[in-house]
Order: C-alpha cells, then sequence, then structure tokens
C-alpha cells in the first residue's frame, strides 16, 4: 500500500503566496507522473499541474505564469508554488501519483490520491 499525505494549504488573501507539499510514503519502486488537481464547490475536478519522473511540466491555462510544479525523487515528494493567488483559485487540492508498487516477487501499478488540503483566497 501507498500514502499520499499532502500539506501547505490554508487561507490566503488575494495575491499571496501558499506551497502545498505532498508525500508519498509505502511500498513503492517507483513513482511516474505526479500532479496536483483541484476541485472547486459545484465543480468537477481539474488538472493544475502534472510532472513527470524526468521533470517535465504541464500546467493549466489557468495557473500558468502563477503556479510551479516541482519534485523530490528522492523523497518521493511533490510541490506546488502557487503566487499571485486568486479567489477563483479557492478549491480542495488534490495530490496524485502514479505508482510502481512493489508487490511479492514483481511489481504493479496503481494511481494514488492523497486526502484533500483546502485552499482558500479572500478577496
Amino acid at each position: 500500500q501507498v500514502q499520499l499525505v499532502e500539506s501547505g494549504g490554508g487561507l490566503v488573501q488575494a495575491g499571496g503566496s501558499l506551497r502545498l507539499s505532498c508525500a508519498a510514503s509505502g511500498s513503492i519502486f517507483k513513482i511516474n507522473t505526479m500532479g496536483w488537481y483541484r476541485q472547486a464547490p459545484g465543480k468537477q475536478r481539474e488538472l493544475v499541474a502534472i510532472i513527470t519522473s524526468t521533470s517535465n511540466t504541464n500546467y493549466a491555462d489557468s495557473v500558468k505564469g502563477r503556479f510551479t510544479i516541482s519534485r523530490d525523487n528522492a523523497k518521493n515528494t511533490v510541490y506546488l508554488q502557487m503566487n499571485s493567488l486568486k479567489p477563483e483559485d479557492t478549491a480542495v487540492y488534490y495530490c496524485n501519483a502514479d505508482v510502481w508498487e512493489l508487490a511479492g516477487i514483481g511489481t504493479r501499478y496503481n494511481p494514488y490520491w492523497g486526502q484533500g488540503t483546502q485552499v482558500t483566497v479572500s478577496s
């Protein structure tokens, strides 16, 4: 089993910054893509940013130039630096990881989600 634990959410004024962290632990052989998604009340979950194991990144248009995703492969951790926050960034932010788990004498692939962390941006 693998667990993803997020931290760093909170309440911030518009124009402020927050940094989210997500640490993966458990029977990990390798983690491929890691990413951040968000879900605002009454809306579907949407992609915010993803990063591959070789640090190629992709961002939603709404956050380009304001958010930066990064990862520390040695710590199995992904980060999301959020600057110039806007009220429309308010949502629960979820971490995702595509994990190759140790399974007996081999490995198996499973995607995992964190429990979510609330980000609230006041105007």
